[in-house]
């Protein structure tokens, strides 16, 4: 069933409840778990939990950013960020090392299963960020899931980060599929309710926020794993 979009918002129609026919999946806190900076975080003598303030600073500055204009790299957005959240007071080695992170950080577990089912329902699939598309691509590379990728597009290329409508437009145009026939799998509930606004099929994992928000337009498909989201995608009718 199509429902028409709520006031203030892009003028455009909920996609229907139709299997994907691509998946873009966020990266970061998606895939790859983020907390592992906890340790780079001590290696640099600053307690482990700063990475989150860290990191949510990152995408709150990269969005504010984005709103006013154009954006820069996210890395620079990130050093931005963590210079603050550490108080000034690391040097510039010390914030390479915690930002080099971003590069060997694990995958999540619910992940490869996830990409095993795509790959076997023959459904192309990309990774999509807003991150630095060398970084994301070293730690797909690193985390052994790059192989069932067909690409990874950044968001930086037209500076900016997720989620206005236009970022969602300009990857559906890189990977050649209409938005109503496209997915976003991610844990972020705003990353799938831009991409629920932009018209795309959206697909929240819950064990990041542990239930869909209110205050968001819900997703097509939900579970609290990305395994079980991906299972509920392909379920869709064709």
């Amino acid at each position: 069933m199509t429902v028409s979009p709520r006031p203030g918002t892009p003028d455009r129609p909920r996609a229907d409840d139709r299997r994907p026919r691509v998946v873009l999946f966020d990266v970061f806190e998606t895939m790859l778990q983020v907390d592992a900076l906890g340790a780079r975080f001590v290696d640099v003598g600053r307690p482990a939990h700063e990475w989150e303030l860290f990191f949510t600073r990152t995408l709150r500055d990269g969005m504010a950013l984005t709103l006013a204009g154009s954006t820069p790299p996210f890395g620079d957005v990130a050093r931005a960020a963590l210079r603050t959240t550490t108080g000034h007071t690391l040097s510039d080695e010390a914030l390479d090392h915690v930002l080099a992170g971003f590069a060997h950080l694990p995958p999540h577990p619910d992940v490869e299963p996830a990409l095993q089912a795509l790959a076997l329902a023959r459904v192309p699939t990309y990774a999509f960020t807003h991150g630095s598309p060398g970084t994301a691509c070293d730690a797909l590379d690193r985390a052994g899931l790059r192989t069932y990728l067909r690409g990874v597009h950044s968001a930086e290329a037209i500076g900016a980060f997720k989620p206005p409508p236009r970022v969602y437009d300009w990857v559906c145009e890189q990977v050649d599929s209409a938005p109503e026939r496209t997915a976003l799998v991610a844990v972020h509930s705003w990353d799938v309710h831009g991409a629920v606004r932009a018209g795309l099929v959206g697909a929240l994992a819950t064990r990041l926020e542990g239930r869909v928000s209110a205050v968001v337009d819900p997703p097509h498909v939900s579970a609290p794993r990305v395994d079980l989201v991906v299972d509920r995608l392909l379920a869709l009718p064709a």
